[in-house]
């Protein structure tokens, strides 16, 4: 099996690139839905989200609401971090569950995980193939007011409360090109699934 840890920055397009993996053969595990899954009522992770935040972030179905949550953290970074401390923790044991089971169903199989801050969570030991999700700072902006109806500064915001775009290249095996039309970007994908299919028959 091979073990790839597919990331980007907001708004990148990384989990329109994911699903298309996903079409080509891949088992994949998005990182946002364990999150949520996690921070579902009543779990741990759950508990010590609202213990911090308070109650004022609840939907009347007691989930967390999401746009008020982001809100607060995407103003203050300390607030970012200590969601992340409470968050990550709960997130990696189910993902490793997740991820054994399908290496028993399918352990011949190429493994994608959708990890959005798997860089800035210095995670990348946990993979064999950083592959990074690429797009212009100027364009994640853009994309993202359109995507959120947000203003600019919103967006900056938003954009500034990740690792910069450009920095995480260095850290990345493999860039995918996500700037132009859709077709463009499943023709780079078919070429990087090419070579994930080389990588693992090489392991």
């Amino acid at each position: 099996m091979l073990n790839v840890g597919l990331t980007g920055g907001i708004a990148s397009g990384k989990s329109t690139v994911a699903k298309m993996f996903q079409e080509k053969g891949a088992c994949l595990i998005d990182f946002d839905e364990i999150a949520h899954y996690v921070e579902e009522p009543d779990r741990p992770a759950w508990k010590a989200i609202i213990e911090y935040f308070g109650a004022e972030i609840l939907n009347e179905d007691r989930t967390i609401n999401r746009t008020k949550l982001g809100a607060i953290v995407f103003k203050d970074r300390e607030k970012l971090a200590v969601l992340g401390r409470i968050v990550h923790p709960h997130i990696l044991p189910e993902w490793r569950k997740r991820m054994n089971e399908i290496r028993e169903a399918k352990p011949d199989g190429i493994f994608l995980s959708d990890v959005p801050l798997l860089i800035e969570g210095r995670l990348q030991h946990l993979v064999d193939v950083v592959a990074l999700v690429y797009i212009s700072p100027d364009e994640q902006i853009e994309r993202l007011m359109k995507r959120n109806g947000c203003s600019r500064e919103d967006a900056l915001e938003r954009l500034a409360s990740q690792m910069p775009i450009d920095d995480k290249i260095q850290y990345a095996d493999i860039i995918i090109d996500n700037h132009g039309p859709l077709e463009r970007t499943r023709e780079i994908v078919s070429k990087v699934w090419e070579e994930l299919l080389k990588r693992k028959t090489a392991k």
